[in-house]
């Protein structure tokens, strides 16, 4: 065959294989568009993805620097040519044209006042630009605007805009709830921390006082079990710890109090290794332990035994308290979980009200423990009276996300 032919069928072949590539990258490319869905589908998904870039920029409210970030996201979301940002003090973010920083500002005062949407026309420099604001309502209380400048501003802009800035105030609306969680936790744990002041604490010293003449060694040993215990439960370090930590102030706190009981308080302790390292909300087994002592013992003839168990359950660690001492009628448990959170909070001099007050620790425990891993993770109580009772708390070992953000747990009670 001649050289011309065989040059000839060759470059057939590579068109043909050419052309069948392009065939297969075409038919890829076809399966790929269908994949993502029709317009609709795709734009649906492109709004819920700017969307959710932006919320997270916004839960500190539209002062913080993290604004900055969410406008960027914002002006994608709505289409326009330069999109800002205004708190009550002035302009916060500004994505586009500079100089019609004024303008928003200008107009972004207005809408606070009146509450309401509003467009103006030709608000650029060459009166070419349109722009939209529309308030940052958190309740009636202006939070700031948003300003959405296009040339021209259409109707659909208009009221894409004031749903953006009600979907922006629903974003600061949940970060205030968040941080009025997070203060009220806080409070929580200092009521926990009021609670152990006055009653354990003139105990212990008088426990203490009354070795140091007749055992010292022993008023040494306790002094020093104190220290450990009240730092422990005075520090600063957050509001998580682990199993093991709690435990080990849990062993101070009964030292003190069998100081005190004698061989009236036995103390049985069935913990797996393993649970160890699991985190815990700060002071969530010792309140349980201490009303063990307080409410179950210390009333019931003779004293008693209080058993603390943490045992492995899967994915969960499974403490139990429990104590044989005079029990509670259940009715006044299911009052005491449902009082509100706070001493102090229910109607002063009622019956109820003290009960509650009683056992602050223990609702303490219980709401905090939703409030980490919800509703249906709070604590379990079993009683009745004359029959002792027995308290359950199951938590995940995952770390849970508010111990995560609070920085790394510590090492020993005496970090």
């Amino acid at each position: 065959m001649p050289d011309s032919l065989l040059l000839f069928a060759g470059a057939g072949a590579v068109a043909g294989a050419a052309a069948v590539g392009l065939v297969v990258l075409l038919r890829r490319v076809l399966v790929s568009s269908r994949e993502l869905g029709t317009d609709a589908e795709q734009a649906t998904y492109q709004t819920l993805h700017l969307a959710a870039r932006a919320a997270k920029h916004l839960r500190g409210g539209v002062s913080q620097q993290d604004a900055v970030k969410a406008g960027r996201h914002l002006k994608s979301l709505l289409g326009c040519d330069t999109f800002a940002i205004v708190d009550p003090h002035g302009v916060v973010a500004l994505d586009g044209d500079d100089r019609l920083g004024p303008s928003a500002a200008q107009l972004a005062a207005a809408v606070q006042a009146g509450g309401k949407a509003q467009v103006r026309r030709g608000v650029g420099d060459g009166a070419d630009v349109d722009a939209v604001a529309a308030p940052i309502l958190i309740g009636k209380r202006p939070a700031g605007a948003i300003v959405a400048f296009a040339s021209p501003v259409r109707a659909g802009m208009v009221r894409a805009t004031a749903e953006v800035a009600d979907w922006v105030a629903s974003q600061i609306e949940l970060g205030e709830l968040d941080a009025s969680r997070t203060a009220l936790a806080e409070a929580e744990v200092r009521a926990l921390r009021a609670q152990i002041s006055p009653h354990f604490i003139y105990n212990a010293l008088n426990a203490i006082a009354s070795f140091i003449l007749t055992d010292p060694q022993r008023a040494r040993e306790l002094v020093l079990e104190f220290a450990d215990f009240t730092r422990y439960s005075f520090r600063r370090h957050g509001e998580f710890t682990t199993i093991a930590e709690e435990l080990h102030s849990i062993d101070s706190y009964l030292r003190l109090e069998r100081a005190r009981f004698g061989d009236r308080l036995q103390v049985t302790l069935q913990i797996a290794p393993e649970v160890l390292s699991t985190v815990i909300p700060f002071l969530s087994i010792q309140p349980l332990v201490e009303n063990a002592v307080r409410h179950g013992l210390e009333a019931k003839e003779g004293g008693g035994r209080i058993t603390i168990e943490a045992s492995d359950s899967g994915a969960f660690a499974e403490i139990t308290v429990e104590d044989d001492g005079v029990g509670f009628d259940p009715e006044q448990i299911r009052e005491v979980l449902a009082a509100p959170v706070l001493p102090g909070a229910a109607g002063a001099g009622s019956a109820a009200t003290a009960r509650s007050r009683d056992n602050v620790g223990l609702r303490n425990v219980d709401a905090r423990l939703r409030q980490v891993y919800g509703e249906e993770n709070g604590l379990v109580v079993e009683t009745q009276i004359g029959a002792g009772t027995l308290v359950r708390m199951r938590v995940p070992k995952a770390l849970p996300k508010a111990a995560s953000a609070t920085g790394p747990i510590p090492a020993s009670a005496d970090s």
